[in-house]
């Protein structure tokens, strides 16, 4: 009777060990899927958060081409307003600064931005709008197969104030 106690006691012991090596076993494997998630979830946020300061960066030199005629000309002014506004932002460029002109009145078209004559003499407004396309290249912190660095893209319009 006392052998079979001790049999008893000896397989008890030895499936707490074998259950001791399958913890280890599936922490290592649910470890190693939980680290591939959060890089994941850290790309992710990365590539969100530079394609919003590429989009920001050309609202912000937009409002300031916006802000008057003279600064809707002042390309220098407006890709420095974008700089700022992205400055951890490596790569970041303007690629163009644009502006078109209507009269308020679509039935009309003026000559150019310039001659408002055309607009004038049918009693309706100029109206002149600013265009800015920036991009930057992100490349991600791991590489995945098949996936390089890709081009983020970013494009604002407002109307230039008459003032």
């Amino acid at each position: 009777m006392a052998k079979r106690v001790f049999e008893i006691l000896r397989s008890v012991g030895s499936a707490r060990r074998n259950q001791q090596g399958t913890a280890l076993v599936e922490l290592a494997l649910s470890l190693s899927v939980m680290i591939l998630i959060m890089l994941g979830i850290v790309e992710f946020g990365r590539v969100i958060y530079t394609a919003i300061e590429v989009s920001n960066a050309a609202h912000a030199a937009v409002q300031y081409g916006a802000s008057s005629s003279a600064a809707s000309a002042d390309t220098t002014g407006i890709t420095n307003a974008a700089m700022a506004d992205a400055a951890n932002v490596s790569g970041l460029s303007v690629t163009s600064v644009s502006t078109s002109c209507t009269c308020a009145n679509t039935a009309y078209t003026p000559t150019s931005c310039s001659d408002n004559t055309t607009c004038r003499s049918n009693g309706t407004a100029l109206v002149e709008t600013i265009t800015v396309n920036t991009q930057a290249t992100y490349t991600p912190l791991f590489q995945y197969p098949k996936q390089g660095s890709f081009t983020l893209k970013g494009r604002a319009s407002r109307v230039v104030s008459n003032q």
